[in-house]
Formats: structure tokens, C-alpha cells, sequence
């Protein structure tokens, strides 16, 4: 979307907030193909394409990206005639899409999610979600307002792993959790992502219309194609990438959407590379009901966080539940019978049922999965569009997911413990950190209300 002028870009999106939902909506039968636009085809985005290929009823029909190499390789891939642009409102332009699959940097998410959803297109939107509060949470009204299906790929949300997993800590299989701790550890020593001078851009890659609506900075390697993800402008870093993964599903199992408070400490401190966002970083929230949930992120060391190797630790009075991708182990708390009657008030009935010696207090329990999570996902997807259902990942999932990271990258920006009022999406105790929770897009670019 390269050299538009004002008016036009204004005049654009005009067109696609009169869209209207029921005119450009079909009635979607069993056995007919679902119509896709795929906007973004680099890494993760040829990733979700491969999984909506898996699926027969899915007919991809037109394809984006600023990236000619990218593009070119997934018309291969899919076959036939594909419509190919450098433009995504030309995919949205069209009659013969029903979605768009969006896989673009986190700061291209909220346009790009809201024209469509204007346009009549239901969406399938790559997380994180946003790179703000205030975009996520324009995008949940216009998905409401145009009525619109959304999936947030938060594929775990489709994981039959991670369901059993949330549903049995819910019913209180580990009693109370005080302490959900998540991990993202991974020695990125000595070189990182390097220190690359800036440059030129390359001739095959638009490079104003990747920066979008973010600051105007000069082309840098690091800054596109997916280590884009190491810099504020474009992403919320690996808070964010990895973040919003494990703190949907300490979601899940808690039953809570939302933080009552948040601190973060952390830096660049081993600073090997010219990232911006931290190789070092411990975020601490507070949960409704009296639960600690923490993400640390060891970047310069990799060595193990957690008792047992994990991705999440729930640690509950009867025991402790350790999550992988695909696998878990739950490992009982043991007392002994008589330590636990000298240091607390039992009566009779209750002591008898103890046996000599050690005794768990739950049962050992262990779990594992094997299924392509993404294309579940997908396949969810293509489901709720038929029978207009809501997605199991629902954009306003996606954004609470989201938002609990997000304040957690400007309480480590502010140097700050903040407050947090989830009704209000606010913070009650520090204005300065309010006024972070949007940032102003450059011109032309305008983020719709």
C-alpha cells in the first residue's frame, strides 16, 4: 500500500465502514466451499496457510503480501488461479471471499482486522492480537457491530490437550492455585539477532507500506520479516509472542479473564544484538481469587526455570501441575499423617483416615496429545462461519489474552506497579502509564472508532 495519498486512504476506508455485513454475507451450506484471502504469507502465515489447505471445504482464492518471494511461493503451493496483490484492500474489495486469513506484523492487525470485518468478511486474526489495548478493543466493536466470525490464533484454544488440562484445574483437581508461573527460556547468546547496520531495502519489498501506520524508521534487516518481533514499533516482543499463549491458558484454568495488578523488572542485560525489547524479564500479576502468575523470560541462559522442564507451572495446594505443548504431568503433594496432625487441628475421624507413613493427596496424572493444533483450529473456524457460532477463540478472548501482556510491557516501560481496572480497561493509579495504553499512527493512517 504503497504512496496513497491522504484523501484516498480517507476515501478507502469510508467505502469499507458503509459495507454492509447482510448484503456481502452468503448463506454458507454444508457441503460448499468457503472462499479465503490470505494477507500476510511469511513464516507463521505459511504456516496457517498449510493448515487451511488441509481441509476440503476450504478454497483459497486470493493471496497478499508486500513480499513477492512469499506470495509467489504459496500461489505454488495452493494451485490454480489465485489472485495475488501487494494490496490487502483489493482481497477485501471482492465478492468471491467470504474471510481473510491475517498473518501480517502485530501493528497491521487492527486495520486490516476492522476494514474486513466492514467489508463482511469474517476473520481469522494471528495473535497477539494487537500491538495496544485501544486496538484490541476497536476491534472486538467491529467484529460486534458487522456481526462478524473471529478466531484469534491462540490455537491452543483448539487443543484437546490444553482443554483437559484447564477443565480439570478448574474443577479443583489441584486444589487452590496460589502460583501459575509461565516460561520462555532460550540462550540467544552470543549473537542474538546480530547488530546489522541500516541499509536500503531490498527492491523486492515496499518498504513504507510495511511500516504502516508505525513511526517512519530507515529499513533495518532486523525490523521485517519476523524478527520484527524484537522492536516495540511492531510488536510487544516475546511478552507478547509466547505471553499471550501461556496466559490464555492460565486463563482458562483459573476462570479469570483479567489481572488485578501487574509489576515487571527486566532488560537487555546480557545485549548482544540491537533489539529493543528485553533479553531478561520476570512479569508478575495478581489474579481475582488470590492467584500469583509470573512470565520469565531467560533469553541468555537456557538452562531449566521450573522443577520439572515446562511451559507452565500451576502449583496447588493438593499438587502441582507441569504443562507442555502437547503433554502434562500432575505430581501430588505428600504428607505425612503424623507431621500433618502435630501442626494442625484434626479431629479423630478425620486422623484415622490417614495410613502410617507418607500419603499423596491426590493421584498422579499425566496426559498427551498429538494433533495438529493449527488445523483444529482452523478447522473451528470454518465451522462457526457456517453456523455463526462464536470461535473458541472469540476476538474478545483474544484481546483479554492480549491485554494482560500488553500491560505487563508498560509496567516494565513505566518502572511501575500498576493498578488495574479490567471493566474499564484502565489503569487506577498512574495516568502517565493510561496514556500508553494507544499510540498515535502516522499519517495518513487512521485507526477506525
Amino acid at each position: 500500500m504503497s504512496n496513497i495519498s491522504r484523501r484516498q486512504f480517507a476515501r478507502n476506508v469510508a467505502i469499507a465502514g458503509v459495507a454492509s455485513a447482510v448484503s456481502s454475507r452468503r448463506i454458507l451450506g454444508a457441503n460448499e466451499q468457503i472462499r479465503l484471502g490470505f494477507i500476510g504469507l511469511g513464516n507463521r502465515g505459511d504456516q496457517v496457510l498449510d493448515a487451511f489447505l488441509m481441509h476440503k471445504d476450504a478454497q483459497v482464492v486470493g493471496v497478499c503480501d508486500l513480499y513477492r518471494p512469499y506470495m509467489d511461493f504459496a500461489a505454488r503451493k495452493i494451485g490454480g488461479d489465485v489472485h495475488q496483490t501487494a494490496d490487502y484492500r483489493r482481497l477485501l474489495d471482492r465478492k468471491d471471499i467470504d474471510a481473510v486469513v491475517i498473518s501480517t506484523p502485530d501493528h497491521w492487525h487492527a486495520l486490516q482486522t476492522i476494514e474486513a470485518c466492514a467489508a463482511g468478511k469474517d476473520v481469522y486474526v494471528e495473535k497477539p492480537l494487537s500491538l495496544c489495548i485501544a486496538e484490541g478493543r476497536a476491534m472486538v466493536q467491529a467484529a460486534r457491530k458487522y456481526n462478524r466470525v473471529t478466531q484469534v490464533g491462540i490455537h491452543r484454544r483448539s487443543s484437546d490437550v490444553c482443554r483437559e488440562v484447564a477443565d480439570f484445574i478448574r474443577e479443583g483437581g489441584i486444589g487452590k492455585v496460589t502460583v501459575a508461573r509461565a516460561f520462555h527460556v532460550q540462550n540467544e547468546w552470543p549473537l542474538g539477532i546480530g547488530r546489522p547496520q541500516d541499509s536500503d531495502p531490498p527492491g523486492d519489498l515496499d518498504w513504507d507500506a510495511w511500516m504502516g501506520p508505525a513511526p517512519v524508521r530507515k529499513y533495518n534487516k532486523n525490523r521485517a520479516f519476523y524478527r520484527f518481533r524484537w522492536f516495540y514499533d511492531y510488536s510487544g516482543g516475546q511478552l507478547t509472542n509466547f505471553g499471550v499463549h501461556y496466559i490464555d491458558m492460565i486463563h482458562r484454568a483459573l476462570g479469570h479473564d483479567a489481572p488485578l495488578s501487574v509489576v515487571a523488572m527486566g532488560g537487555k542485560f546480557a545485549d548482544y544484538d540491537n533489539r529493543e525489547v528485553p533479553d531478561t524479564m520476570e512479569v508478575m500479576w495478581t489474579y481475582p481469587g488470590n492467584t500469583l502468575v509470573s512470565f520469565s523470560q531467560y533469553n541468555a541462559s537456557a538452562a531449566p526455570a521450573a522443577l520439572k522442564p515446562c511451559e507452565i507451572e500451576f502449583r496447588g495446594t493438593k499438587g502441582t501441575l507441569y504443562l507442555n505443548y502437547q503433554s502434562y504431568e500432575v505430581v501430588p503433594e505428600v504428607i505425612k499423617a503424623s507431621e500433618f496432625a502435630a501442626r494442625t487441628p484434626i479431629d479423630r475421624t478425620v486422623e484415622r483416615t490417614w495410613n502410617v507413613g507418607a500419603r499423596p493427596m491426590i493421584e498422579p496424572k499425566q496426559g498427551k496429545g498429538s494433533q495438529n493444533e493449527t488445523a483444529a483450529h482452523a478447522r473451528n473456524f470454518l465451522d462457526c462461519m457456517r453456523s455463526r457460532q462464536r470461535c473458541n477463540c472469540d476476538i474478545e478472548i483474544g484481546h483479554r489474552s492480549t491485554s494482560a501482556p500488553l500491560i505487563g510491557n508498560i509496567a516494565h516501560r513505566m518502572k511501575a506497579y500498576l493498578e488495574w481496572d479490567a471493566q474499564a480497561e484502565r489503569f487506577t493509579n498512574n495516568e502517565a502509564a493510561n496514556r500508553m495504553l494507544s499510540y498515535e499512527y502516522r499519517r495518513p493512517y487512521k485507526l477506525p472508532v
